[in-house]
């Protein structure tokens, strides 16, 4: 799940997050979940995302995003021209592929994006499930948007 995006977001902020950021976000948020999770855990039932959690959820994401663009751009100049294979942090053979400075960057991305979602007050585990709820909930994806488009106001009027 938790693969480097193979299409770059905006590389700035701007007053507002684009549409296209959520896709981003999302699909960020799935490849840090992958990293984090080396023992997946199947859950018949999963409690219900709290008010708490999307914002710790919006806030590890948003502060992965910066770390996940220079990872990705870090990573296409050493291919070059090819194309950007996904990047699984828990399948070492998708890193393995990589030429060994690649390894490294991919590495490093997803061991400091493991750290920015344990500083942000949620588990793997509990990051993963999110990441997985949100991709099938419509209205939890809008919640965490909303809470994105927020905490980018906020961080704006500093």
């Amino acid at each position: 799940m938790l693969k480097l995006l193979s299409s770059a977001l905006s590389h700035h902020y701007t007053y507002t997050i684009p549409q296209s950021l959520l896709f981003g976000v999302i699909t960020t948020a799935s490849v840090i979940s992958s990293t984090l999770l080396l023992n997946s855990k199947a859950y018949a039932q999963t409690s219900p995302v709290n008010n708490t959690e999307i914002n710790s959820y919006a806030q590890a994401v948003l502060a992965m995003e910066p770390d996940r663009q220079h990872a990705f751009e870090e990573i296409k100049k050493l291919i070059g021209s090819g194309e950007i294979p996904k990047i699984v942090c828990n399948d070492g053979n998708s890193i393995n592929g990589l030429p060994r400075k690649a390894q490294e960057i991919a590495v490093n991305y997803c061991t400091r994006s493991q750290k920015i979602v344990e500083d942000n007050g949620l588990s793997i585990d509990r990051f993963n499930t999110i990441t997985m709820e949100a991709q099938n909930n419509n209205n939890l994806k809008r919640q965490i948007y909303n809470t994105l488009l927020r905490l980018q106001k906020t961080s704006d009027l500093r």
